[in-house]
């Protein structure tokens, strides 16, 4: 059975034609009914998430990273309930598979329960897990529900589901391609005990999660099937129908209000894993014709040996995230939003590597295409009149992404991200506002910080400092939003063992826009033989819990490291200290424009530092009372401006300078052919 062509799944993105018994149903809908019946909808998936938050045990499910789904019976998506918009668009190609070469043997049947993770088959990578049900009433396929979330463990060659060391995806453990996993609404217990195999270090975590999958899939179903036995099953079919058709003409005329022309952004990575490594992570070229838009990813460097490669629908996946934070966000969560939008993907590269690839950390190349989405569509949209508002800088995407694994004090086996740092990112700074503090996640705009009580609770660790990260947000007339930093210690076990995935410790990943300033890159932070604890309990008064004069006075003891983000499994006894953060997001436009008054303020909350007030915004003020002096500070402002005419060279003569410059030979071992990022040879596995 062949393994989904990339041909195969730009195709099932598009919603498929519609019949004549859908149009038939979708024309005896009155437009009241219509509106009721997507609110019914609505409700559907809110109630189900809600359902999937509550029986979910990882963190990320806690958190509401996760979406919830109803698909027409040929596998267009209709509406979701997110979480994260990541799983949205791109499910249509997993259950097309299914429909394609699986109708006849196994079957499609009610009770059904469908399983996949394989990012070859229509996956993001290995740990984003989702359930399928079909929804049957009364003999007829009406529809397709789905439930999808992250689990943080897979059986890899590392914990926590993203092993950074793969080389190929013969070491990431579980790839599991489309498979029924239950009948008759019960999940099989064969399937159970393999998939326990699989989550090894924590396998009730693993099935937990499962569960919490198979449960929420069920009831959207069972919602679905009540509204058909409520007003019949041609209204379920045409109420589907003329939502897609609704949502298609919504993002034809969105496209369409847009300029024409061809709008370029780049961006690059810093590490590949944990070798430090420049590559061109996304070189997007955006053609908008018409209501007709074309994403061209050529340009993006080659797949590298490294888990950091992104198959091209999780790419879209990441794209559709921006999408319908930004430009969408007011249309159905839908196929048809799609219809309109193309894409080109060079094979072999960084976005189409091949299939023995690793992809379980793509998502730090994906966002890479979400940000440059987002760069693109900053420029396209800034001389619209009616949309320029709906501008802003990417989210702060560099984050720690911490792997707590080993046994709890509970004498449990545990193996989970700790994902305060990826729930608390600021949010880029924007054309009328500054980006919103610790907004959310990077990849989930509704994600929430899991409680830390209840993280203490669970995992062998003690939370001894969340708090804003000051100078984390990138300033400008709009600073960025603020990113965030939390301290864990290893508590109540001998010891854990810790890793984290990531990048953006160099180089930040967000690019501001319109002359403000990038967001702080991220440190990897670690403490061995920490006293920290010893401190707390003897109530040392020169310890101050506080991030930045931690850092500056060194005022906890014991063996400092500092890192990548990127970091190998290694051991940490008790009372060790690790450094979590969360990135600000870059700023919008000059920061000498921004007022004052909200630099004070920013001062006074902690956002940012005197230095930043001073060095950056260029204000004056005594920094007791935080009383402005107006005068001084346009002096200080008028004066920095003519410093950077000073320094201003002419565009010949800067490109001539900047285009003979090179990175060093060493970091661009997997960048491709300098500058122009192509392929010098085939990836070796």
């Amino acid at each position: 059975m062949p393994i989904p062509t990339l041909a195969e799944k730009l195709e099932w993105l598009k919603p498929a034609p519609p019949t004549e018994y859908e149009q038939q149903c979708a024309a005896k809908i009155p437009q009241g009914d219509y509106e009721i019946g997507v609110q019914i909808t609505n409700d559907i998936l809110d109630e189900s998430m809600e359902v999937f938050v509550r029986a979910s045990r990882s963190y990320f499910g806690v958190s509401g990273d996760s979406m919830v789904a109803i698909f027409t019976a040929n596998g267009d998506l209709i509406n979701g309930a997110c979480g994260t918009y990541l799983h949205a668009i791109i499910q249509p190609i997993i259950i097309k598979f299914i429909k394609k070469y699986y109708a006849e043997n196994p079957g499609i049947r009610d009770g059904d329960i469908w399983y996949t993770n394989d990012a070859l088959y229509g996956g993001i990578h290995n740990p984003d897990q989702v359930a399928i049900m079909p929804v049957f009433y009364k003999g007829q396929l009406l529809a397709w529900t789905t439930a999808a979330l992250h689990t943080t463990e897979t059986g890899a060659t590392e914990p926590g589901g993203m092993p950074v060391s793969a080389k190929s995806r013969f070491e990431e453990g579980l790839n599991l391609p489309p498979i029924k996993i239950g009948e008759n609404f019960e999940i099989k217990n064969d399937f159970l005990e393999m998939y326990c195999a699989y989550g090894m270090r924590a396998p009730a975590m693993f099935v937990s999660d499962l569960r919490a999958r198979c449960t929420t899939a069920d009831r959207a179903r069972v919602r679905v099937l009540e509204l058909a036995e409520k007003r019949g099953p041609e209204f379920v079919v045409g109420l589907l129908r003329k939502m897609s058709d609704t949502a298609e003409a919504g993002a034809r005329k969105k496209i369409r209000a847009l300029p024409d022309g061809v709008f370029r952004a780049i961006t690059f990575n810093d590490a590949m894993g944990w070798t430090p490594a420049l590559v061109r992570s996304c070189f997007l070229t955006v053609t908008k014709r018409g209501e007709r838009l074309v994403f061209d990813f050529h340009g993006t460097s080659p797949e590298t040996p490294s888990s950091y490669n992104v198959h091209p629908q999780a790419v879209v996946g990441h794209v559709a995230n921006f999408m319908y934070e930004y430009m969408f966000h007011d249309l159905p969560i839908s196929s048809s939003t799609f219809a309109p939008i193309d894409f080109i993907f060079p094979e072999g590269s960084l976005v189409y590597p091949g299939k023995t690839a690793a992809t379980s950390c793509c998502v730090y190349i994906g966002m890479q295409a979400r940000n440059a989405t987002q760069s693109a569509f900053a420029k396209m949209v800034f001389s619209n009149g009616a949309l320029w508002h709906q501008v802003a800088a990417p989210p702060g995407s560099q984050h720690t992404s911490q792997i707590c694994a080993g046994v709890s004090q509970w004498n449990l086996s545990v193996s989970d991200v700790l994902s305060f740092m990826l729930n608390t990112m600021g949010q880029g700074g924007r054309a009328g506002d500054d980006g919103m503090d610790s907004y959310g996640f990077a990849w989930c705009a509704f994600g929430r910080a899991p409680d830390s009580e209840q993280v203490e609770s669970e995992l062998p660790i003690t939370i001894t400092l969340s708090q804003h990260w000051k100078d984390s947000s990138g300033p400008g007339l709009h600073r960025g939003g603020s990113g965030a930093t939390q301290h864990w210690v290893v508590h109540k076990v001998p010891g854990c063992v810790s890793m984290c995935m990531g990048n953006g410790s160099k180089v930040p990943l967000g690019q501001p826009l319109f002359g403000g300033y990038a967001s702080s890159p991220i440190p990897g932070i670690s403490i061995r033989q920490a006293d920290l604890l010893k401190e707390m309990a003897e109530g040392d008064p020169n310890l101050t819990l506080d991030f930045r004069s931690i850092v500056e006075k060194g005022s906890i003891h014991g063996q400092w490291s500092y890192e990548l983000i990127a970091r190998g499994p290694k051991p940490y006894a008790e009372g060790d200290v690790l450094f979590g953060f969360s990135g600000g997001g870059p700023g919008y436009g000059d920061p000498l424009e921004r007022d004052p008054a909200l630099v004070l303020e920013d001062l006074r909350k902690q956002i940012i530092s005197d230095w930043t007030a001073q060095n950056i915004y260029r204000i004056a003020y005594d920094p007791e009372r935080r009383k402005l002096d107006a005068e001084k500070t346009k002096e200080q402002r008028d004066q920095e401006r003519r410093a950077r005419l000073a320094r201003g060279k002419p565009y010949a003569e800067f490109e001539k300078a900047w285009s003979a410059q090179k990175p060093p030979e060493e970091i661009l071992q997997w960048y491709g052919s300098w500058p122009d990022a192509r392929p010098l040879g085939p990836v070796v596995r």
